[in-house]
């Protein structure tokens, strides 16, 4: 039985905040192994079918680990809503990897995200926010800036594209932590995925008379398909990992573990399609790291402060 989520904007335990942390890092190691598979397939698959793989083996895994029950949202017009924004910002993604962005380039415009989460978190969720916290982002949101100045490698045309998708992104974090308190993880998941299903097969013949796509294939090589189920079974498990971290952990605790890929895109990006970012990159990088480490440290205080005053309590 799971554990009841707090409600939005509402203080969590110390103890539940420190589980969420380490959920979502698990969750952000899978889904970086799952983008380095689909950057793999896309010249193969296209758009529309990484849309449709995705969908259809994430979706259907959800709903195996699930036991193909309790998957109807209570609150569906969130959920649904949920859902496409985050294909939309999914085929965004899958765009500039088509145009040949790098994923460690693509990751380190992300990391634009946590500061993203942290203001929107005030408003959408209630959630308040100690100085702290606000230093490790303006600290972090700061090597974003000194990797995007002019002139650099990332200062080209799938840079501002992918902003828009990070912004999305961010808005969808806060939307998982919004229906934490109503819906299960397998609910949000499943919803996300399966919808994946029909903007598939709306990109597909778009795609199709689109020359710069080239001619993609929804039935690849054997070894294609087997690293497509990867890919799709990697997605429900990472997804199942974030609804359960933001029903766990506020906003504003998780927003600087999306600069954790950094470290997994350096590598796979170095191991897989032998790219090397540039110094700027890597110093922002390092940058928006330390400033991710710095808040996770302050939750490990919190949470000895918190363990602190109830031994004292009577």
């Amino acid at each position: 039985m799971p554990e009841p989520a707090a409600a939005p904007g509402r203080a969590t335990s110390g103890e539940a905040a420190v589980r969420g942390l380490a959920i979502g890092v698990l969750g952000y190691v899978v889904i970086s192994l799952a983008d380095a598979a689909v950057k793999f397939a896309l010249p193969e698959v296209g758009v529309a079918g990484a849309m449709l793989w995705r969908g259809a083996i994430g979706a259907l895994a959800v709903a195996a680990l699930a036991r193909f029950s309790g998957l109807w949202p209570r609150n569906l017009r969130l959920v649904l809503g949920r859902s496409v924004l985050h294909c939309s910002v999914s085929v965004l993604w899958y765009i500039v990897w088509l145009a040949g962005m790098g994923l460690a380039d693509s990751y380190a415009v992300a990391a634009a995200a946590p500061l993203m989460m942290t203001l929107l978190a005030i408003p959408m969720l209630g959630e308040r926010v100690g100085w702290r916290r606000w230093l490790s982002c303006l600290v972090g949101f700061c090597g974003v800036l000194f990797m995007l100045q002019p002139g650099g490698d990332l200062w080209r045309w799938e840079t501002p594209v992918l902003l828009v998708a990070v912004a999305g992104m961010a808005v969808s974090r806060i939307w998982t932590r919004t229906l934490a308190a109503t819906d299960t993880p397998s609910v949000i998941a499943f919803w996300m995925l399966a919808v994946h299903i029909p903007y598939g097969l709306i990109l597909y013949p778009v795609e199709a008379l689109w020359p710069a796509s080239g001619q993609p294939s929804l039935l690849p090589s054997w070894w294609m398909v087997l690293l497509l189920v990867f890919f799709g079974v990697s997605n429900a498990v990472a997804h199942l990992l974030f609804a359960r971290a933001f029903a766990l952990t506020p906003i504003a605790s998780l927003a600087p573990l999306e600069y954790t890929p950094l470290l997994w895109g350096l590598l796979l990006g170095f191991l897989i399609f032998a790219e090397a970012p540039a110094w700027t990159t890597l110093t922002g990088a390092a940058i928006v790291i330390c400033a991710g480490l710095y808040n996770l440290h302050r939750e490990r205080v919190r949470r000895a402060e918190e363990r602190a005053r109830r031994a004292a309590a009577p």
